[in-house]
């Protein structure tokens, strides 16, 4: 349930429970802590837990400058200490904690996250990103207390060839159609050589991905634009997103659309321009 965007909390609440309504208790609804500062957060999480979340992935405030591990753990342990929701911790190079520690989240850190704040139940590891020694560090050391997350597909479908693995999330794998949990699910039932076919079919796509999302990139800040006509492109909706927002240009759409046709997919054929307008405008 994406808040990093320009949304207040009394809309966010209408947004949740919309949600919720819709998945009528099919899907796991997470809560994305994404705001200001501590008490906004704080209240978003209660919003969550009375519209029908069953998970927290925590992020940090983009005016948060922790000056030591120990702020870190005391806004982490603040935060946990005031929902009754499960708690999913999100080391990742995003909020500048690198400079405290290369892996952002080190594993000292978590340990006492763990211990003090017991509703952390898993961890999705990007720590100093874009290596999977965080991944395997945090597998080490606590894969057999909480749940330990791959989100990054190039890493999930190999790594999942060798660890076993429950759950992946989140990241903007709906760019890629069903192909990611197809492959999760061919792995988990062992067929991991139809799994690497499939891997290796939709890499066209995984290049222009990765191409668009380099070009685009800017103020350490996911672009929501680019991930939602990647969703468009499969059908999702679409739509125009609330200024300010980052932007995404015409060379860069028909560069991902080009991306699913080359992989074998087959992206909608409504032209971009359509994506500003939405399959369910208002």
């Amino acid at each position: 349930m994406v808040s990093e965007v320009v949304i207040t909390l009394p809309e966010y609440r209408q947004f949740f429970q919309y949600a919720a309504d819709e998945a009528a208790g099919r899907l796991n609804l997470i809560h994305h802590a994404s705001w200001n500062d501590l008490a906004q957060n704080i209240a978003a999480a209660r919003i969550a837990e009375e519209s029908g979340a069953n998970l927290v992935l925590l992020s940090y405030p983009p005016n948060f400058y922790p000056e030591s591990l120990k702020d870190i753990h005391d806004y982490t342990r603040a935060f946990c200490a005031a929902t009754n929701l499960a708690v999913m911790l999100f080391p990742v190079p995003l909020w500048g904690f690198g400079r405290l520690h290369p892996a952002d989240l080190p594993v000292s850190l978590i340990r006492e996250m763990l211990d003090d704040c017991p509703n952390i139940v898993a961890i999705k590891a990007e720590g100093g990103y874009p290596t999977i020694m965080h991944y395997v560090e945090c597998w080490r050391h606590f894969g057999k207390e909480v749940l330990i997350s791959c989100p990054i597909e190039t890493d999930l479908i190999p790594l999942a060839q060798l660890i076993p693995m429950q759950f992946s999330g989140t990241s903007n794998t709906e760019y890629y159609g069903g192909a990611i949990p197809k492959m999760f699910d061919l792995i988990q039932r062992g067929e991991v050589d139809k799994a690497t076919e499939l891997y290796w079919g939709i890499h066209p796509a995984r290049k222009a991905n990765s191409a668009v999302a380099g070009a685009s990139a800017g103020g350490f800040l996911v672009n929501r634009m680019q991930w939602k006509f990647q969703a468009w492109l499969q059908g999702y909706s679409g739509g125009p997103l609330r200024s300010p927002t980052l932007r995404i240009h015409d060379a860069h759409m028909n560069q991902l659309r080009q991306g699913l046709v080359a992989s074998g997919q087959s992206p909608t054929k409504e032209p971009n321009k359509d994506f500003f307008v939405g399959r369910f405008p208002t």
